[in-house]
């Protein structure tokens, strides 16, 4: 399936990153990006709070200028690498501000907490919601209702809870179209930290691309801290190499974060998720 940048956030398709003013480029799988510093202009008084618009302008501009540098290194189109702001613990009015500065998908970790932004914000369109973070088989219902991705696939027993529950919000019309899955590849074999084992994706996968309520889009993983990032990026790399082989369309290696973004753009990541290099420092919370 290929998809654009609709108003929904349930449109198959989507790229991770929204088009912003200055330009938009088209991604592999069709939808709209954009990279380099095309921020809107942030002079504006009547909404949000200004000085945290101005703020998080900033960071987008720097980011994004850090992403064309990287793909300039790596011989690389920009085009090719969409950004996810990871939003965690930030308010929803965070996310409002980078909707206006022409950001349209955003990366979650608790369904709960993404499910109520979610709400929060349905009037916001497009927007489009990434689950990155772990997901327990019960919470799968919830998920289906609001989730446009889900990165972090990690058996067939969550795959099948995933096609069961979008196949019931479907039928509800609580969403319009499957639910777009990536392979959370576990690359240091840690159960606390998620993740199928290399050899598990194949059968996964193609328990996934069997599914008519989920669409395979690629495969997601996060280097061990104590591992050499660009030796475990060249290993996701292969992985994901093997994975086209036998699923063409599995476009998407989401790979690095604020502090490796560079190495896993050299490494063929197509979706870098930046939390604090975008959003600054967690704000405190108790959760």
């Amino acid at each position: 399936m290929s998809g654009t940048g609709t108003d929904s956030p349930l449109v198959p398709g989507a790229s991770c990153a929204g088009p912003a003013a200055g330009g938009s480029r088209t991604a592999p799988d069709g939808g709209a990006v954009s990279s380099g510093p095309g921020v809107p202009d942030t002079g504006r008084s009547d909404t949000g709070n200004s000085a945290r618009t101005a703020e998080l302008a900033r960071s987008l501009k720097s980011l994004l200028t850090r992403i064309d540098a990287a793909c300039a290194a790596a011989g690389r189109d920009p085009a090719e690498v969409r950004l996810l702001p990871v939003t965690k613990y930030f308010p929803a009015s965070d996310i409002a501000e980078l909707h206006r500065l022409g950001r349209h998908d955003f990366g979650e970790n608790r369904p709960q907490e993404a499910g109520a932004k979610a709400a929060e914000l349905r009037e916001l369109k497009p927007l489009r919601w990434h689950l990155i973070g772990r997901l327990q088989r019960n919470k799968a219902r919830q998920v289906a209702r609001w989730a446009h991705t889900v990165q972090s696939v990690d058996s067939e027993r969550l795959a099948t809870a995933l096609g069961t529950a979008t196949a019931a919000a479907l039928d509800e019309g609580e969403r319009q179209a499957p639910l777009r899955v990536l392979i959370q590849v576990s690359l240091d074999a840690d159960p606390g930290r998620g993740g199928a084992a290399p050899a598990a994706v194949p059968a996964l996968a193609e328990r996934i691309a069997k599914s008519a309520e989920l669409r395979l889009a690629g495969i997601m993983a996060i280097p061990p801290l104590s591992a050499d990032p660009d030796a475990e990026f060249a290993r996701l790399a292969e992985l994901h190499g093997r994975l086209r082989a036998d699923h063409p369309d599995a476009t998407e290696l989401s790979a690095g974060m604020s502090n490796d973004l560079e190495r896993a753009i050299a490494h063929g990541s197509t979706c870098v998720r930046v939390g604090t290099a975008l959003m600054g420092a967690r704000p405190i919370t108790s959760a």
